[in-house]
Formats: C-alpha cells, structure tokens, sequence
C-alpha cells in the first residue's frame, strides 16, 4: 500500500530505513531488513525516552544503548547521524563496510563514538547490557546520597532472533533476573526471520514466559510498525510501563516485519542479510511514499532529529549543576568519582603489590594471586569481579567488601554463578562503561573454552578486563583430561591485543597484576598454577613486566652452549637442570617467558640481550602444547610440551610420566646440545 502523506514521525522514521537501505546498497553488502522493521523503535527510544548527549558522548549519566543484533547496524549508524553525533557524518554513512570507515560491518565502541560496546555475535550484545547495567547499580548504590542521585541511567538493549537463541542470553538474562536489575530494558525485535528463513524451523519456544522465569517484567506489543503514531504510542507506554519496574529487569517484546516497506522481500530471509536490489529499492520507495534520491534527508526530519543536540545539552547541564552541589556536600566521594572516571591511579598504588626472595616460603601462584588481589582492592576501590562459581578454588574472594547481590550493589564480589560466557560479556561490558572500574572474572583455564568469543571481544574492543584463570596444566592431576588444559595458553596467545602471561612465582604473578591494572585498553589474562611452586632467585617484578628476561647466566651469548626458556611451573625444572649441566662443564642460561605479548613489544636490543641469536640451541619447556615455540627455539632447538591429552593422575605423578621433571630437561638439553 502506497502511504500518500507522512506525519512528522513517519517522516524521521523513514529517514532512519532509507539511509539504511542506501548505505548497504551502495556498500552492496549488509542487513538492511532489521533496520527497516525495528527502526519505528528505535525512534521512539532515542527521540521520546533515551538521555544522551551527542556533543559529549562519554557524558558520565547518560543513558546506555546497546544493539545486541549487531548486523543491523546501519540502524544505530543512522540514529547516530542523524540525532547529530561528531562521529557518524553524512560521508561516512556513504562508506558503510568500506576500509578505515567509521561504520564498519558490525559496531565497534573503539572506532565510532556513541558505540557502547562491540556487537556482532550474537547474544553478545542483551549480556554486555546486563554488565553495564549492573556497573549503573554499583556505582549508584556506591556514589549517590539520599539529596544527590549523581547516577542514575538506564540502559536499553535492542536484541533479536538470533540474540535470544544464542546460550549466552540465557545465562545472562538468568543473573540479571536474580539480581533485579531495575535500570536494564530489552526491546526484542520480534520478526520470526533468521538467515534460513523463518525461524519455526527450529524456534518455537515462547520467549516470554521464558524471561518471565527469569524473573523479568514482560510485555508485548503486538504492533511495532510504526504504521500510525498509536503504535508507535504503544512502544513508549510499554517503555514508561518498564521504566516504573525498579525492582525488576524488563523486557518488551515488540512484533515487527523485517523489512518493512519492501513489497516483494518484506517477511523474508531474502531482505536480512542482502541488499535489496536497484529495482526493489526503487519499489520500496514507492511503497512508502519516500520521494527522496538517496542519501538525502528531509529538512524536517533531520530538524526534528537534531533536537537531540540541545536537549542532550540541557541535560548534561543540568546533571553538572547537581554534580557541583555534589562536590561541595561530598568532596572525598567526588573525588573518588572524578579520578575513576578519568582513569586515573591513585598515587603509589603499586606499593600495595608484594614482592618476593628465595628465602619466602613457596606458594601456588593461584594463591599468591589471591593476596595480590585482596591488597589490590584495598588500593584500588575501582576493582571489582568475580568468578564463575568457584571463587574457593581461584582464590577471588575479596575480603574488604561484600556480596554484590540485589539489594546490596555497593559490594563488589560478583558471583556469576556456572555461567562463564555471560561473565566474560558483563566483565567487559563493565570495563566499557566509562566508569573507571576494573572488573576480573575468573574460571579455570581450560573453561576458557565456554567464553572464548569474550575473552576475544574484550581484546578487539580494547577493554582492559583482568582475566584469572588457574589450575593451569596437568597438574589439575585426579580430574583428568577434560579439566586439564594443554592447548589453551598457545591458543590464547593467538588473539591479537590481549596480555597472557604464566607467571613462575610470586614476583612474576605481581608483575601480571601491575601490567593488568596498568592496560586499560588491553586486557591481561593471568594463567596460574594450583600446584605450589618455589620464589625464585633472579626474578622481579621490573624484569617480568617486560615479559621475558635473563633469570641466570654468567656467560659472554656467544659462550653459551644452550638456553633453556620456561614459563610457569617449568622455570623451576630449568633452574635445576641449569644446575646440573653447569656442574658438568655446560654454559647454559635460563630465560624466564612469562608473557610472549609484551617481550615481542620490548626493543630489537632487549630481545636480543635475552635471548641472543648467536645462541641458537634453545629448549623450551612448558607443560601445554608445544604449538608457537618454534619462535623462539629456532631451528637447533626442541620444546618439551605435551601434544597429547593428559589423563587423570595425581598432578606430580601426571607431570612425571608426561616427562617433566628435572632429569627429562637434562637428558634432552644434552640431546640439543649434541
């Protein structure tokens, strides 16, 4: 049906499906069937409920937005345009997907400002809400007094099908149930389409009742076209009806058709992820009535839009006057506040960071990160995490504060329950909003499997989330092969932008904790051990930030006969086999690798003082794959790892029989040696 005039509304509507449908024909790639269906309620959020500032972007109380369904994009790209963002111009909608663009494929927060977080896979998107939403509850419950709500935001997420199929919804929606997040709305795109048609083909649940034993506030809005301005009423009641839920989170969900407008593509999985065609635009329009070339918005609608601007201002105006009384009535908790915002560290904060001797009893690194952590969040009030149901094992549990539980925000122990996906998307999310807190999540090392897509966000969208993972080998020992890890640290190290280190003792493991804290852009991965493991002579906490260095020598590089390189639990077994062959005669220095990532990034010259290329018989010992170590065994050199599963033993005795103990290393640095 041809719509013959078009109210204001309709108009800014249209404007935000046009220049989605325009970007992604000119880029011949993208989803333009989400942007056409859900943007009626995108409108309405971002022009009759959202706060926000597009002049100030990282405004500190401003409302989140999250589109979890990440492929449409193009929906959040036009809504940033066209509210008047610095950061999404006219051009860069025309370079939709195209290199060094702003409106890349998928949001990325470190590329366009106004992106809270990097969505893309699904689900993703609803369990960085829950993460951001919780971060509003802790830093309300933490900052505000009974005459000064300083904090005090909402967080929206848009998600879909897709969103709502994948299993990390689910355990994230779960905990935000639990937890009662009042400040977190999710609007579910209800269009039945997925990229193999629709989605009875293999979802057929009632996704309401679903969250509704989650523990959500749910509604339906059973007509979210944006036909006429009483739908789109009907989305900003079902809003301000989730809006008065304080105790619980809310979801909405709001049926849509995917590709609203499209006369032979609407409905299909034809119009979600393909451009329309020269012809079905050109018929689209007609069948909205849109007598606009393209790219071009009508003067009305993008004023009516740029609103926005002035209200935002006023906005944020008005929440600095509160903010100043604030500084005045509250000095010591806005100082707090503007030194975490500005990501600044207190002064002399790595005072609080242990160091040891030889003489110090040894200790597994999982406990020594456990003391680091309690003196790190007597330091730093900013830090604030958690584990995946087994804060007993990883020795997480921070004893200077309580339960982050509903009711009791304030606290920063965050118990994720057995969801080690959702914790990673919320950990990041954390990290991401702008706050200055430093969230650590934590599970077993070979659990990183579970949140792999996570751990890989949290390094593409640069959050510096501090990830402890123990039990870091066989040594697990009696749980055998499926708790034992053996690819995971080589696997780890694969992603680009994230610090793994496996640090040897108690130096090493506060120097993770420095790094760690120090990377707000990148995060740090620490993979410790269960098994305890001696101090040992020659490390530090300056020699182990730069992520390898000499541990012991004594000789010229072009003297030595071999360098033994180890991390973790292994540069003991190097230090004594050293030992051993020095006796007999043999040059030999020891190399301490706790962090392949930051040694790559020390000079030409360090590396090479530390690991000399005139040496060129080298052997690496590690108790995990032995994938990746080629690089710095060369040629003339061996690795003594483990290509196998392991299998359930006691860890000594497992450890032994996969051949690392002290006489393995000699026999086979004798080998090397020749």
């Amino acid at each position: 049906m041809v719509v013959a005039t078009q109210s204001l509304e309709q108009l800014c509507i249209n404007s935000i499906r046009f220049l989605a449908i325009d970007a992604v024909e000119k880029a011949n790639s993208g989803h333009p069937g989400l942007p056409m269906g859900a943007a009626p309620m995108a409108f309405v959020l971002w022009d009759r409920l959202m706060r926000y500032n597009p002049k100030n972007p990282n405004w500190l109380n401003r409302d989140r937005f999250v589109l979890s369904a990440g492929h449409g994009c193009m929906l959040q790209y036009a809504l940033l345009h066209l509210a008047g963002y610095d950061s999404v111009s006219l051009d860069d909608i025309k370079q939709f997907r195209q290199w060094e663009s702003k409106t890349p494929g998928h949001p990325e927060n470190h590329v366009t400002k106004g992106i809270e977080v990097t969505t893309g896979p699904l689900g993703q998107g609803i369990a960085n809400g829950v993460g951001l939403a919780m971060a509003e509850a802790h830093l309300a419950a933490k900052f505000n007094k009974p005459d000064s709500e300083i904090i005090d935001h909402y967080t929206y997420v848009i998600v879909g099908d897709g969103c709502n199929m994948e299993g990390i919804s689910g355990e994230a929606a779960s905990l935000a149930g639990h937890l009662g997040l009042g400040k977190l709305i999710v609007l579910y795109d209800d269009n039945s389409i997925s990229i193999e048609g629709s989605t009875d083909i293999a979802f057929t649940e009632d996704v309401n009742k679903r969250f509704e034993a989650y523990g959500w506030h749910v509604q339906h809005v059973e007509q979210g076209n944006g036909e006429d301005n009483g739908s789109l009423d009907s989305i900003a009641e079902a809003i301000a009806a989730a809006k008065a839920v304080t105790d619980k989170p809310s979801f909405i969900k709001i049926t849509t058709l995917i590709g609203y407008g499209s006369p032979n593509k609407v409905n299909t999985y034809g119009v979600h992820g393909a451009a329309l065609g020269k012809d079905e635009v050109k018929l689209t329009r007609e069948n909205l009535g849109w007598d606009y070339p393209e790219f071009v918005i009508p003067d009305d609608a993008l004023a009516h839009f740029r609103k926005a601007v002035d209200r935002g201002a006023a906005a944020e105006a008005e929440w600095n006057k509160t903010f100043d009384s604030y500084k005045v009535k509250y000095p010591e908790d806005a100082a707090l506040l503007e030194r975490m915002v500005s990501g600044e560290l207190p002064a002399n904060w790595t005072n609080c960071l242990p160091t040891y001797t030889p003489e110090d009893k040894g200790d597994a690194t999982r406990n020594i990160s456990g003391k680091i952590l309690n003196a790190l969040a007597e330091t730093l009030p900013e830090l604030i995490g958690g584990s995946a149901d087994l804060a007993p094992s990883n020795k997480t549990a921070l004893k200077c504060t309580g339960d982050y539980q509903k009711g009791s925000y304030g606290e920063r122990n965050l118990h994720f329950g057995v969801r080690e996906h959702a914790m990673g998307a919320i950990c990041n999310a954390i990290a991401l909003h702008k706050s200055g807190l430093i969230p650590f999540g934590a599970t077993f090392l070979v659990f990183t499997d579970y949140m792999r897509n996570a751990i890989r966000l949290s390094a593409l969208s640069e959050a510096g989330v501090i990830w402890v993972m123990t039990h870091d080998s066989i040594a697990v020992g009696e749980d055998g092969p499926t708790h034992q890890p053996v690819e995971h640290v080589a696997s780890l190290r694969m992603i680009p932008n994230l610090n793994v280190f496996r640090p040897a003792d108690g130096n090493e493991t506060a120097a993770a904790y420095k790094v760690a804290v120090e990377s707000r852009h990148t995060p740090t991965l620490l993979a410790l051990s269960r098994q305890g493991l001696p101090q040992l002579n020659g490390s530090s906490i300056e020699n182990a930030e730069k992520g390898g260095y000499v541990l012991s020598c004594g000789f010229a590089p072009e003297e030595l006969d071999l360098i033994l390189i180890g991390t973790g639990s292994e540069v003991q077994l190097c230090v004594k086999a050293a030992d051993i062959l020095k006796a007999e005669g043999k040059k030999v220095r020891v190399v301490s690798l706790p962090c392949w990532e930051l040694f790559e990034a020390q000079s030409d010259e360090y590396k090479d003082s530390v690991l000399p290329k005139v040496a060129k018989k080298r052997l690496a010992v590690e108790a995990g794959t032995t994938f990746g170590w080629q690089r710095y065994t060369g040629d003339n050199g061996a690795t003594i790892g483990i290509d196998t599963f392991g299998a359930s033993a006691p860890g000594g005795v497992a450890l032994e029989k996969f051949g690392f103990n002290v006489d393995n290393v000699v026999a086979t640095a004798k080998k090397v040696i020749g």
